[in-house]
């Protein structure tokens, strides 16, 4: 019995139309994968919100752009300051208004604060009534991960209570060691030619070597 077997003119060739329509989608998908990454790696990173609550010592910042630019570069960076303001208690009327105190700010600012807080507050305060401690429970009520805590310069007539509210801000250290990151402002600017007449608010130079002082201990608590 003869078996007929197909003939090459006869035989089919393999349909390769489905083969090429894969290749063409998955060519597609590679392109627009590719084009997501190249879109993801302009995009620029968020950056970590710093808050910087202060009184008119801090309140540099707001006429010294170079320093806030220096202190905030990379960074979403805010600053609250203003004249007259205290830490807890009430602050003192300044124009006409009182301004909120530190507290109240976090209070009302809450977890829009960022991560990072820096507390430089404390000039028109007196030392019975500067409660770092509550005001620590409340930046870690407001999930602040990092509070920069600046000493006050112990210049002018009222440098023996500065001293005294520094003494508790050193407490404090102690009590909130994984929190609270001390920066000896006082210590630092002593002998520096960067102040007024009253040995406490601050020239361009000044507010360019808070700037320098602050960030480096911004960036830490930014990294942590």
């Amino acid at each position: 019995m003869q078996t007929n077997h197909p003939t090459t003119s006869t035989r089919r060739l393999p349909d390769i139309r489905g083969a090429r329509r894969v290749a063409i989608v998955l060519s597609v998908a590679g392109a627009l994968v590719l084009a997501g990454a190249v879109h993801a790696a302009a995009q620029p990173a968020s950056k970590t919100r710093v808050t910087v609550i202060g009184d008119s010592v801090t309140a540099s910042f707001d006429y010294i752009p170079a320093a806030r630019n220096y202190l905030g570069k990379g960074l979403d960076l805010h600053s609250d300051a203003v004249v007259c303001r205290r830490l807890v208690v009430t602050s003192c009327p300044f124009h006409g208004s009182t301004p909120p105190t530190a507290l109240q700010v976090i209070g009302s600012e809450g977890h829009l604060l960022g991560p990072v807080v820096v507390i430089n507050v404390g000039y028109n305060d007196w030392a019975a009534v500067y409660d770092v401690d509550r005001v620590m429970r409340a930046l870690r009520a407001a999930g602040v991960r990092t509070v920069v805590w600046v000493t006050l310069r112990e210049a002018g007539p009222y440098a023996s209570v500065y001293a005294q509210s520094n003494a508790r801000i050193r407490r404090a250290d102690k009590t909130w060691r994984n929190s609270l990151v001390l920066a000896d402002w006082n210590r630092y600017s002593r002998g520096k030619a960067w102040f007024r007449e009253d040995g406490l608010h601050l020239s361009a130079t000044g507010a360019m070597g808070l700037a320098r002082f602050l960030r480096p201990l911004v960036l830490s608590g930014a990294a942590s």
